[in-house]
């Protein structure tokens, strides 16, 4: 083979070569190109459904700052301040009421029940002191209940009851 066929066979394997590193690229740029396309649909879709979303939005904004307003001009802050004081009025007066009464029967059983302790009170002084017990023995009882002797000790040295005993102390105000 001479030198211009080596040549001419170089230039056609080069050529070859070269066409399909063009084929590559095309097929290579054509892929890339598919891929964009699908990655820019899938945007601009996501793009309207914001969009859209922003429209509705804007559209219960309008319509919710209006029917504000027709609320705002409906009752003024002092007639909603005098509708609340009316509402509480009517929750606490029937409690009102109620707490009176209760008021007027606690009075009414705080009276009755003076009364008893008075009448109990007149009805113990009424009762005669036993005749066992004489001053000398009142002044016994104190002394040694003072001195920190046990009604049972002082019962049983001064030949009483235990009863008598704090009935002595209880006349007394000791105990």
């Amino acid at each position: 083979m001479n030198l211009i066929q080596q040549i001419d066979f170089q230039l056609e394997y080069v050529v070859i070569i070269m066409a399909l590193i063009i084929l590559y690229l095309l097929y290579y740029v054509y892929t890339k190109d598919s891929t964009y396309s699908r990655n820019i649909r899938s945007v601009a879709s996501v793009v309207e459904d914001l969009n859209r979303e922003l429209y509705y939005l804007k559209k219960e904004l309008s319509q919710t700052e209006s029917e504000f307003q027709a609320n705002a001009q409906r009752m003024s802050d002092d007639e909603i301040y005098q509708e609340i004081e009316r509402s509480v009025y009517d929750l606490v007066q029937p409690l009102s009421v109620t707490l009176r009464q209760l008021q007027s029967n606690i009075e009414l059983i705080e009276g009755q029940i003076e009364h008893r302790i008075a009448q109990l009170e007149s009805g113990v002084k009424q009762i005669s002191i036993p005749t066992s017990i004489h001053a000398n023995d009142d002044e016994k009882i104190i002394s040694l209940y003072k001195q920190g002797v046990t009604i049972e000790t002082i019962a049983k040295e001064l030949h009483l009851s235990k009863p008598e005993v704090e009935f002595v102390l209880k006349i007394n105000k000791i105990k």
